[in-house]
Order: C-alpha cells, then structure tokens, then sequence
C-alpha cells in the first residue's frame, strides 16, 4: 500500500500544480505565472506511470484481501468435504507472500486435472502455509542480500491419492537433525523466529486427521521438498460408514 498512497501524493501535487498554473488572474494587470516547460515534460513523462502502479497496487490489495477472507472461510470450516485443493494452494501462496516474495521466486504446476480432494481444507491451508514460510526462511538463511531463491508447489493424482509437494533451494535439513523435525518444540530456528511446533502440527494434522503421510527429501547445500499425500477415498468410506450405522439402526428398531 505504500507505493500507492506514494504514487496517489505525488498525482495529488501534479494536479495542484497545474490548478495553478491555469488559474485565472487575481485582479486586473496581474499575470498568471506560466509553468515551466520542463515541469510540465516531466508530469507528462511520469503521471501516466503512476497511475498505472497506483490501479495496480489497487489491485494486488483487493487481490490479497479476497484470498485472506477466503483462507480464514475455509479454515472455519471443520468438515472434511471434497475441496478443490489447488485453488486452496493459490489462496495460500497469496497469504503467505509477505513471506516468500522478498526472497524467492514461486513457481507452480497445479494438475489442471486433479480431483476434488476429500480434506478440511482449513487445516490443509495451515499445513501448506507453514511449509511456505519454513522454505522462505530457508532460503532467506543462505542467500546472500538481493539474491533471490525459489520455492516451487506441484500437485499431481496418484490413483487413489494424490500428493502436494512444496521444494525449496534453500540450505537443507542437517542430517543429525532430521529425525527430529517432526517432534514437538523442535526447531533449528532463532529465537524468536520460530516454536518449534509448526511442522509437528503439520505432521499430526495430515497422518492423523486425514490418514495422510507427509515426509521430506533434504540435501545438503540443495533444499528440501516436502511431500504431502492425501487419500481420495475418505468421504466415500464415511458415507459408507454412515451408511451401514443408519441400516443398523433400522435394523434395531424393527
């Protein structure tokens, strides 16, 4: 917002000079002072551009605030209900940006064909927002200033599951350290920057609550790529589930 209201104050100053350049005399033998031609060339060059970055700093703020409503609607939801999970990936990388954009460049190759993923796509979005910000710190750890990584998101069907993968070319996980990663309060993180409980959470909410498996791949000096696989079967089971407890039922009460 702060190029906007920038480019906004500078629109603000052109248009009051030109107001005054055009006023009409105060009283009779008075002149209006012409404006110097070289102001004029350079509001001409320049206000243009700055409309053009303030309608899109417009935009990108409208943008973020629709995927920041969207990404708190869902993450209200507590059903597992069939989700259209790359669409929840894009509002998650929007959300995050503030954490990658400085740092990294995101790349993205989205199965058009994917299918509706049975999942609580709120605690999916936190998962998937959590591993986003531990690539950026990754890479923001090793990269020299104004040098930029990159961070890159797949999905892709698997028969009956499919799988997230979010890679990053940061400096890796250490190897006297990766059995730990998934342990609550672990974290190699500075103080202050990191609970340690992030990818803890992360691990119960995928095995536990989706009957998932997540699990990384890290070199050292290369990255890292997480691995997220959620199965395609749960809401069929449920409604199976469902539906044999209701026959029971019947059953009894005849």
């Amino acid at each position: 917002s702060q190029y906007v209201c920038d480019n906004l104050r500078f629109l603000k100053e052109a248009v009051d000079d030109l107001l005054a350049a055009v006023a009409p005399s105060g009283g009779e033998g008075e002149t209006t002072e012409k404006p110097d031609p070289e102001d004029l060339e350079f509001l001409c060059e320049n206000a243009p551009g700055a409309v053009d970055e303030a309608l899109q700093g417009m935009e990108r703020i409208t943008t973020i605030v629709k995927s920041m409503k969207n990404f708190a609607y869902r993450d209200a939801a507590s059903e597992k209900k069939p989700q259209n999970l790359n669409q929840a990936i894009e509002t998650t990388i929007v959300v995050a940006s503030n954490e990658w954009k400085y740092c990294a460049d995101m790349q993205t190759d989205l199965d058009p064909n994917l299918p509706s993923v049975p999942c609580n796509v709120g605690e999916v979005n936190q998962v998937v927002l959590n591993l986003i910000v531990n690539a950026a710190h990754a890479i923001r750890g090793i990269k020299p200033d104004g040098e930029k990584g990159v961070i890159s998101i797949s999905t892709k069907q698997y028969d009956d599951f499919v799988v997230i993968t979010i890679q990053d070319d940061g400096g890796g996980i250490p190897e006297g350290v990766q059995a730990k990663v998934f342990e609550p309060f672990f974290t190699t993180k500075e103080v202050g920057v990191g609970t340690g409980q992030g990818l803890a959470i992360a691990h119960n909410v995928i095995t536990k609550s989706h009957g998932g498996h997540l699990w990384f791949e890290t070199e050292s000096g290369t990255g890292t790529t997480f691995f997220i696989r959620l199965p395609l079967t749960a809401v069929q089971e449920t409604a199976e589930a469902e539906s044999k407890s209701e026959s029971g039922d019947e059953s009894q009460s005849a």
